[in-house]
């Protein structure tokens, strides 16, 4: 944990004085992050023994920040907001992996119905909203109407013009309100993109992540890009920062996004008892019954 905390001093406040779009402009340079040349990632690639052995660090440490927010009663926001297929299902996988799903929610709200689309559109994130001694994960938030309902056309020009405006009072007010709010973008090159939606329509068991949306989204690259460029410059600030992921490589991705996740949280490490286990009770008179029980076949 000390390791982590140290990151933290070091290396967030350098993260934190350079706004999302120049993060992003880094990473179009060195990763292609909009389709330059050189998108596919260069750097060596990380064993699946030396990611287990990152990772299970890493879980170790998410528990404990677990228990330190029930016990403080702290409410945690973070959204994971990005490139189709640049991994957020993955990364909030390997958070939730270990951590209780009383502590742990993940939200992942369906396309809205007829009542939803007749209330104020902030309404239905509202209730998800993290109460005393959670954290919630949102997997896409409140800003798909600055992207998916913009680019779409799901939503028109005045009211992506309103809700740009507005986000950042809104979230002003959750800060304030006690939340700890967390913002991330996944950025993944084109070429990336491409490879990774290929994979799932060649791969049975990820031809369910590929819907209609998806095949426009990589259709419709640069209005997405505009999307989100539109939205870094009205959301993206001091008080609510956008911290932009590299998403090329999901191994490191997913390391170096939990890493900075759990560096963002004062959190300390709660003292437990040591737990012992009680001697089990005597047999007494039980006696094992001959019940034809209806067991699972032994295949492998």
């Amino acid at each position: 944990m000390a390791k982590i905390k140290d990151k933290k001093k070091k290396g967030d406040q350098h993260d934190g004085d350079r706004n999302g779009s120049a993060q992003i402009a880094e990473l179009n340079g060195s990763a292609g992050g909009n389709g330059a040349a050189g998108g596919v990632v260069s750097a060596p690639k990380m064993s699946g023994k030396e990611f287990d052995k990152e990772m299970e660090k890493l879980q170790v440490e998410l528990v404990k920040l677990q228990e330190w927010v029930k016990a403080k009663g702290a409410k945690v926001c973070v959204l994971f907001e990005g490139r189709d297929a640049a991994g957020k299902g993955g990364i909030i996988k390997r958070i939730t992996e270990r951590t209780s799903p009383r502590v742990f929610r993940v939200i992942a709200t369906p396309s809205p119905g007829e009542r939803e689309k007749s209330q104020m559109y902030i309404q239905r994130y509202i209730p998800h909203l993290p109460a005393g001694g959670e954290v919630v994960l949102f997997d896409r938030s409140w800003y798909n109407r600055a992207g998916v309902e913009r680019v779409m056309g799901f939503a028109n020009d005045q009211q992506v013009r309103e809700f740009l405006a507005v986000v950042p009072l809104m979230e002003r007010a959750i800060i304030k309100s006690g939340v700890i709010l967390i913002k991330y973008w996944l950025e993944v090159s084109m070429e990336n993109q491409t490879l990774r939606f290929q994979e799932r329509i060649d791969d049975y068991r990820k031809i369910w992540k590929l819907s209609p949306m998806d095949l426009e989204s990589h259709r419709r690259w640069y209005d997405f890009s505009r999307a989100r460029d539109a939205m870094f410059e009205a959301t993206d600030s001091h008080e609510s920062p956008w911290y932009v992921v590299d998403a090329n490589d999901q191994r490191r991705m997913r390391l170096n996004c939990i890493t900075h996740f759990l560096s963002m949280i004062p959190y300390e490490e709660v003292p437990h008892e040591k737990v012992k286990l009680p001697k089990r009770q005597e047999r007494g008179d039980y006696v094992e019954p001959n019940y034809p029980y209806r067991r699972v076949p032994n295949k492998y």
